[in-house]
């Protein structure tokens, strides 16, 4: 009962403060704004660039059309080195380009002259028009045409791959469902456990734990702290899935909107409507196949045992905390490297769910919430799941246990750094 009335007093105390609410509304704004914002600016923030050209070679003249970003001039005479150099220095023009009248079956380098850095896009631009059009001259004379090079580069073979089940797997679905997971997994263990620890600490600083302790257990106040952090952070999430979820609708329909009058357009003029219809039967056919109740049913269990893992020892350094909050974080450093190992675990998973570094990863406790949950989308031998989960409670277990020793003295210690050797003193005698 007592830790229920923590666990209530937590989750209240937290939820009603205006930077909770804040921060659970404008996260989802500003990861959209974000992601909208990079896409904008890479797509509207690059600079003019006028290029002179000076061009021998006669059957790539045409590939030299000016766009919005870049601006190209074709001299009809050759400029000096001293003129060029000139009119490069005065700003007139951003680079210049001789163009020889090469042999297009040989190697040749063509010096793209400027005054300081024009930048790999619009040097890319410019590699790949020359590139293509000599490319195109080579199937010219080799009696190959456009349609002839689509049709023999047309991708006529495809791989179903088929697990002894009988069923289709997709390793592009499992990867993106798997990376998400684990990103969640390392978010909500790192942010909420070190959450647990600053609560605790606060409270220690602050001498209200001196009151608490008074009339409940240290456990009770640990185990309350943990759970009722962790109820704040499924509030987040859970809101959070329902603002994307709402925005996704209400995007989806505007570009159901915007089809439907494109399609009106096309339909009243006789042209046909430009619907990939095989991609979206394709997509729709990935998405059944997947379990998504077998993913979400292990998603929570990781989801709450690495959690309750790591939440139990970031509450224990709370509790070594004395005035000074950073006493803190070099007792944070053994529990953080765990997760961070994990993370980069999940990485190599991506490549190769079975190799012995991702199997290790997905049964140690320390690393299998985020690791199994990158290989689960592929499937995992279920004695691998298993031993996972059994490692897992029994890692949650113990580090409760570990952290409630350390807890109990910690919490009501003042004015004494604590060291590692005064914490293996803790563990064995209490």
């Amino acid at each position: 009962m007592k830790t229920l009335i923590i666990i209530k007093r937590e989750y209240l105390t937290r939820v009603k403060k205006k930077s909770f609410i804040l921060l659970t509304l404008l996260i989802p704004i500003l990861m959209i704004g974000l992601m909208g914002g990079s896409a904008y600016l890479t797509t509207n923030t690059i600079s003019s660039k006028s290029i002179a050209i000076y061009n021998e070679k006669s059957t790539i003249e045409e590939v030299f059309t000016s766009t919005k970003n870049i601006d190209y001039t074709l001299l009809d005479v050759r400029p000096s080195t001293d003129e060029i150099h000139s009119l490069i220095k005065d700003g007139t023009y951003d680079a210049y380009l001789y163009i020889p009248d090469f042999n297009i079956h040989k190697e040749t380098q063509l010096e793209l002259l400027t005054h300081g850095e024009i930048g790999i896009e619009f040097e890319q631009r410019i590699f790949h028009a020359i590139n293509d059009k000599v490319i195109a001259l080579k199937m010219e004379e080799a009696g190959i045409s456009s349609a002839k090079l689509s049709e023999i580069e047309k991708k006529t073979i495809k791989i179903n791959a088929i697990n002894t089940e009988g069923k289709s797997s997709n390793s592009e679905i499992s990867l993106i469902i798997g990376y998400i997971s684990g990103i969640v997994l390392y978010f909500f263990m790192l942010f909420y456990g070190m959450n647990v620890m600053s609560s605790v600490a606060e409270e220690k600083t602050n001498r209200i734990a001196e009151i608490i302790v008074s009339s409940v257990r240290p456990f009770q106040l640990m185990l309350g702290k943990i759970i009722g952090v962790a109820l704040v952070g499924l509030t987040q999430f859970l809101i959070w899935a329902i603002l994307l979820i709402g925005i996704s609708i209400v995007l989806g329909i505007s570009g159901l909107a915007g089809q439907a009058d494109i399609s009106q357009e096309l339909l009243s003029s006789g042209q046909e409507m430009p619907i990939n219809q095989e991609m979206i039967e394709n997509i729709a056919q990935i998405i059944s196949q997947v379990n998504w109740l077998h993913i979400t049913l292990w998603f929570i269990f990781y989801f709450l045992g690495g959690y309750f893992l790591y939440a139990a020892l970031f509450a224990a350094v709370g509790s070594l905390v004395n005035e000074n909050a950073q006493e803190g974080q070099q007792y944070t450093i053994p529990i953080t490297i765990p997760i961070i190992l994990g993370f980069l675990i999940m990485t190599s998973t991506m490549q190769d769910p079975n190799n012995n570094i991702a199997v290790f990863g997905s049964i140690f406790p320390m690393t299998s919430p985020i690791v199994m949950m990158a290989r689960i989308p592929y499937g995992v031998p279920t004695w691998q799941l298993l031993l996972s989960a059994s490692l897992l409670i029994i890692g949650f277990i113990a580090t409760t246990w570990l952290a409630a020793k350390i807890y109990r003295t910690g919490i009501l210690m003042y004015g004494k750094k604590i060291n590692f050797k005064e914490l293996g003193r803790w563990i064995w005698k209490s």
